[in-house]
Parts: C-alpha cells; structure tokens; sequence
C-alpha cells in the first residue's frame, strides 16, 4: 500500500527568471545568427525548465510520479518547479458531499424502510487515492452506500416490534450517525478519504 509522502519543491520564481534568461539569450543568439546556439538554448528552455513549473492551488494537491513510480506529493499552495520529467496529476483536497440515494432496505426485524444519508467527506491521503482504487470518487459513493445498508440492517427501525434494543434507527440518531461515521471512515480509508 502506498504512504503518502509530501513534498515541498523549490520555488518557481527562479526557474521562471532562468527561463525568461535563457529565453532572451535564444532571441540573441538569433538575432546574431547563431541559429545552432540558440536553437540549443530553446530546446533547454522548453524541455528542462518550462515543464518543470507548477501552480498548486488552496486545496488542491499535485501528486508526482516518475517513469511509474510515485515521487511524492505538494500540497502546499503556491508556485513552484519539480523535476520536468515527472508526470503531474492534480488532485483536489476540498470537502465533498454525497448526497445518498434514498434506499429500499429491511432492518433488523426485517421490516421494509427506505433510507438515505449525507455524507461529507474529502481526500486526506493523495498516494491512496490515486493508486490504491480505480476510481476513488466511485469507490465513495458505493462504499457509502453499503455502509448505510449494513447499518440499516443492524438496528431496528423502533421499539416496537424489539423492546430490548437499546439503539434504533428512529430515537437514536446521534449515535447512529456516530456508528456511520466509524463505519465509513473505516471503509473508506483504502481510498485516502475520511
């Protein structure tokens, strides 16, 4: 299983200022009919340190692989140049919400109800995320979803019907939702997410 490893890249200012100066060398050279100097000084430019320089955004992360192998993650915001070979995949860290489907599901007693829930969650382990699922906004929403049918399954709607459960889905909302929450997080740490 992949661990997270975060990264914290020199800035890009300076390689911005090394570009725009090799960039006005290349147009020197040219303008002194150098053409293969400052072909040269082009090709540099634009395959060693244009490529290198990225913007992360405020919750927004930038996770960095290297011919197939995971180099590391910048979650810090701001400008900044990595390695130029690396492949850059943008991951956002915001909040999410899932608003669940309403479910048709039996509870413990076996007596039909429908159920739903909102789930607010978000990325807090980029390598998992990226690598360890196939589609992490997927695998949240159909673990979500299992969560709360297992949940429903696990309690009787009211005491109606069991006079001895202590939890139902009807009074006892906070610590259902307390169980749901240990319920997801746990499901839900295979994609980085919480």
């Amino acid at each position: 299983m992949y661990q997270e490893k975060i990264i914290n890249p020199p800035s890009g200012y300076l390689a911005l200022t090394l570009f725009l100066g090799l960039l006005g060398a290349a147009i020197a050279c040219f303008a002194f009919e150098s053409f293969v100097l400052g072909g040269l000084t082009l090709t540099v430019n634009l395959v060693l340190v244009a490529p290198g320089l990225i913007i992360v955004n405020p919750n927004e992360s930038k996770i960095l692989t290297l011919f197939g192998k995971y180099v590391g993650t910048v979650k810090s915001d701001g400008f900044f140049w990595v390695n130029p070979l690396t492949t850059k995949k943008k991951l956002s860290l915001r909040a999410r919400n899932l608003n669940g489907q309403q479910l048709k599901v039996n509870d413990k007693m076996g007596n039909p109800i429908e159920i739903a829930a909102v789930i607010v969650w978000q990325v807090n382990e980029t390598a998992k995320a990226t690598f360890a699922v196939e589609n992490y906004l997927q695998y949240v929403n159909i673990q979500s979803e299992a969560a709360v049918r297992h949940l429903a399954n696990s309690f009787a709607y009211d005491n109606m019907e069991d006079e001895s459960a202590e939890i139902t889905l009807k009074d006892g909302a906070e610590k259902v939702s307390v169980l749901l929450e240990e319920e997801l997080n746990e499901r839900l740490s295979r994609a980085g997410s919480k």
